[in-house]
Parts: structure tokens; C-alpha cells; sequence
């Protein structure tokens, strides 16, 4: 039997052998609540603590800087709606650009809905955001300015450092808020450098448990909580923590960041061997972004003009090589994507394109059939659409 090829990396990833079985042990060992005074209750939290530690190495920040939340959805939902809702009074506008994920579009979009003046900045033809556009917009009533830090569909890498700078140069009060869901533990993280005060980050993107994510909160920064409930995580977050998805949180966070200089290379490697054969094996596809090499590394993002991406994507499908016709926030919807029409694709541009994510699962020796079976694909959907 073929063994699958999974190329739907930035959607989620194959969690690491070592966390899914820290995760039995803890549903079955440690399952206390971690609020609890008696000694299982205290075991529960200490591995929170240890999760803690290892994320905040990670990003080099303080462990009582992090929030932990059910995902990344949460952590920007958090962000977002916390900064506003707290600091609303000093203004009532929030920016941000066209190709932010849906987790922060629609908050934003939610937030206008209810008053406050929402700005979303445009991108050019490789998703980068205009600096000048940034700082002609960020003003006195500016809260919040929230940016992407890695595209999840094209892998645009936006200059967050140089964002930074523009931000508190122009109002030093206005938070900044990175997403950083596609970028932890893939790219190295310099919160300090970048002048955040504000970072997401979500565990199943990094080979960890899906239900769990962080928000760092730079010291002094306040939010207003989402929910009402409990103290736990300050009261920021109430809710009974979900222990066993944090404690694998915490291991992935460890092995990927362990690994983070050694996938750097793997992953743009396999990225420039699939893109690079296409291309001599005479596909020809549209590199959709960036240029490789100024790109994430896990992402790529192809058109094949004259093949609808969704035949495509059931054609690999059936001999099981998995790849994605963009975010799996809108995957099941008939929508173009919001990125690709932010950065000026065409409409033959726009409906052929796929997205291949990789991963450290990943291999040299799977490319070469993935160029194979999609060679193959686009031959037999050219010679069926055309006209006989």
C-alpha cells in the first residue's frame, strides 16, 4: 500500500510521537485539576509550570507573561478584543492589513460592527505590508495595530521589526500585536527587538495537541478578559486548564525549538526541490508571494493556470498525497481567498492555486512523486476540460 505524503502542514501537523504519549500519561495519571491544594492537583499544575518554562525559553520572555488559551483562534480573539476593550477609552481605532487570518479579520470586522473604526491596510503583489501606508495611519487614537507574522497561505514574512518601530515611533502607546501562530518554533522570535506587546502562538501547528495556545503579554500590558469565571491563568483566562493538550504544548515547543536551525534548512530545501522540478518537469506553475528564498520556509503557494485547484487537490488526494486550496478556516467554502485577492491574482490565478506545507515528517525522497502525480494530473484534467 502507497504511504501518504502530508503536505497540509500550516493547517495542522502530525503531533510528535513523544507528546502524544505524554498526553495518555497525563489523562491517565495526572489527571487532577490543576487549582486543586492536594498533591495530584499540585502534580497537574506543576506540569503547567514546566510547559510554561519551556514556551517562554522559547520566546525569551518571562513565564508570568504567558497566557495559555484553547488555540490560537483564542489567543488573537484575546489580543485583540482585551486591548481594545481595556484601552478603548484612549481611542477607538484598531489597524491591521487584508491578509490577516480570519481569527483576527473577523474580530476586527466585529469590532467595527460594534463602534469602533477598523483600518485595513492593503498589501502589494508579494503580501508585504506598505510601511509609509502604516505610518501615515497609525495616529493618536490609534489602540491597536495587528499584524501576521508568517502568511499562513502565501508565507510572506512580514518585516515585524521595522513594524514595530513605525508603531511606537508614531504613538508609543499603541500596542502591537504579532500573530505568530505560523512562525513559532518555525522562524526565530525576537519579541523585544520588535517592540511587541502582543504574541500568539498555538501548540498543533508545531507538531503538539490541538486545543491548546498562548498569548504573551508584555509586563505591564492589561487586557480586559473575554470570559468571566475562575482565577485561573491571573483570571485573564478562567476556565479549568486543559492539562494534557498545555504539557504537550510545552514538549513540542522543546523539540521544535530544538530542531528550529536544522528545519530552517530542510524545510526551504524541499520547498526549492518541489517548486524547481515543477518547473523542469514543464508545469510551469505561478509562484504565488514572495520569492523563495525570502519566504517562510514551510510554505509554497502554486497556481496552474488552465487546472481548477479543487480537481487538482481531489486527483493528489486520491493517491494520497494531502495539499490545501488555501487556510482550512475557509477550505469548505466557494470564496476565493481573501490573500490571493489582496495581492492581485487573476481569476484563472486565483481558482488553480494550491498551497504545500511542509514539515520535519517531511522528506527528500517524497518530492519526486509528488512532481510524478501532479505532472500526471494536470495531463489527464487538461486533456478532459478540453473540447473534443
Amino acid at each position: 500500500m502507497t504511504a501518504e505524503i502530508y503536505l497540509d502542514n500550516c493547517a495542522t501537523t502530525r503531533p510528535f510521537d513523544e507528546v502524544i504519549a505524554l498526553g495518555n500519561l497525563v489523562q491517565k495519571s495526572n489527571y487532577a485539576n490543576p487549582s486543586s491544594v492536594h498533591a495530584r492537583g499540585i502534580a497537574a499544575e506543576k506540569l503547567l509550570g514546566d510547559a510554561r518554562r519551556e514556551i517562554a525559553s522559547l520566546l525569551q520572555c518571562r513565564e508570568n507573561e504567558l497566557y495559555f488559551t484553547s488555540g490560537g483562534t483564542e489567543a488573537n480573539n484575546l489580543a485583540i478584543k482585551g486591548a481594545v476593550y481595556r484601552h478603548g477609552r484612549r481611542g477607538g481605532k484598531i489597524i491591521t492589513t487584508q491578509i490577516e487570518h480570519p481569527s483576527v479579520l473577523k474580530c476586527c470586522y466585529r469590532l467595527k460592527e460594534e463602534g469602533f473604526t477598523v483600518k485595513f491596510l492593503p498589501v502589494d503583489h508579494q503580501g508585504y505590508l506598505d510601511l509609509e501606508k502604516l505610518s501615515a495611519a497609525v495616529d493618536e487614537q490609534t489602540v491597536l495595530v495587528s499584524t501576521i507574522h508568517v502568511n499562513n497561505e502565501i508565507g510572506t514574512v512580514q518585516p515585524v521589526e521595522k513594524i514595530g518601530a513605525v508603531i511606537k515611533k508614531r504613538n508609543p502607546r499603541t500596542l502591537y500585536h504579532v500573530d505568530g501562530v505560523q512562525s513559532f518554533a518555525r522562524l526565530p522570535v525576537s519579541l523585544k527587538r520588535w517592540q511587541a506587546d502582543l504574541y500568539s502562538c498555538s501548540a498543533h501547528k508545531i507538531h503538539g495537541p490541538k486545543g491548546a495556545g498562548a498569548l504573551w503579554i508584555r509586563k505591564g500590558v492589561a487586557l480586559q478578559p473575554l470570559f468571566q469565571g475562575g482565577e485561573q491563568e491571573g483570571t485573564l483566562r478562567p476556565g479549568t486548564e486543559n492539562t494534557a493538550a498545555i504539557a504537550g504544548f510545552g514538549l513540542a515547543a522543546r523539540i521544535s525549538g530544538g530542531r528550529l536551525e536544522k528545519n530552517l534548512h530542510l524545510l526551504h530545501t524541499l520547498k526549492q526541490k518541489l517548486y524547481q522540478g515543477l518547473q523542469q518537469a514543464g508545469v510551469a506553475p505561478r509562484l504565488n508571494g514572495p520569492p523563495l528564498k525570502e519566504a517562510a520556509p514551510h510554505i509554497l503557494n502554486l497556481s496552474f493556470p488552465g487546472v481548477k485547484a479543487e480537481l487538482l487537490l481531489r486527483f493528489l488526494e486520491e493517491k494520497k498525497i494531502y495539499v490545501s486550496a488555501g487556510s482550512a478556516c475557509h477550505s469548505r467554502r466557494p470564496e476565493p481567498s481573501h490573500v490571493l485577492t489582496a495581492i492581485g491574482l487573476d481569476q484563472k490565478n486565483l481558482f488553480s492555486a494550491l498551497r504545500f506545507s511542509f514539515s520535519s515528517f517531511n522528506s527528500r525522497s517524497q518530492i519526486e512523486p509528488v512532481i510524478e502525480k501532479i505532472v500526471a494530473a494536470i495531463d489527464d484534467l487538461k486533456a478532459w476540460m478540453e473540447p473534443k
